[in-house]
């Protein structure tokens, strides 16, 4: 072997020792940077992990506080409505006591109007009943007026005796009528049973039927109270 071919050889060794020293070099670069990239991926999952858990925290925190103000408003609401309860327990007999004597009241004030409404009521009837009864006993003496009246002559109208007699009629007319006496309209009116009295009938074409023709005896009212009816002929 001639000296350049063992100066090659020894070139290509020493080529290839650096190779091998090479690689394990570069397979030792990249098997730390693998290294670094997992650890910052581990470091970031972490990271992660802990604003997770750091949000997580807060929920079960606000939840937490939550359920806190819930439980203390339930509580509060809970108190007062024992303390109303207490409360109520505490006026029960004398709102009860109140109640009933209110009641009371109510029934006794309701009474007393209706009680009063019917003395009213009684007193304003039994003065009508008690004015009818003496205007009712007045009517003969009109009665007897208008019958005196009626026979004198005209000769005998002009004597001051009759006059005075015709004053003295007229006066108590018209203080009947200032009490409320009202004469009941007969004549030439149609028969009716509440004011009128039918004692005669008669047959007459020229009026027509149920319609009075005659009155014999005039009737009264007082206050819209019939005191005495009319006397009449019906004409059929």
């Amino acid at each position: 072997m001639t000296d350049e071919n063992m100066k090659t050889e020894d070139m290509m060794e020493e080529t290839a020792a650096e190779d091998a020293v090479e690689k394990p070099s570069e397979e030792t670069a990249s098997q730390e940077s693998v290294e670094e990239q997992t650890e910052k991926e581990s470091g970031e999952e972490a990271s992660e992990e802990s604003e997770v858990s750091a949000e997580e925290g807060e929920d079960e925190t606000s939840s937490e506080t939550d359920e806190d103000e819930e439980d203390s408003e339930s509580k509060s609401d809970s108190g007062e409505k024992k303390d109303k309860k207490l409360r109520w327990k505490k006026k029960d007999k004398k709102d009860e006591k109140i109640e009933e004597l209110t009641d009371r009241l109510q029934r006794t004030m309701a009474e007393f109007d209706n009680y009063r409404k019917r003395t009213d009521k009684e007193k304003a009837s039994m003065y009508i009943i008690g004015a009818k009864e003496v205007v009712e006993k007045i009517l003969p003496i009109i009665d007897n007026f208008e019958r005196g009246l009626a026979s004198a002559t005209e000769e005998q109208k002009a004597d001051p005796f009759v006059e005075g007699f015709d004053k003295i009629y007229k006066q108590l007319c018209k203080t009947l009528e200032d009490m409320g006496v009202k004469v009941i309209e007969a004549v030439g009116k149609e028969f009716d049973p509440n004011f009128h009295n039918a004692v005669m009938h008669v047959d007459d074409e020229s009026v027509g039927e149920n319609i009075v023709v005659e009155e014999f005896q005039k009737g009264y009212l007082y206050k819209d109270f019939v005191v005495r009816h009319s006397m009449v002929k019906v004409a059929n």
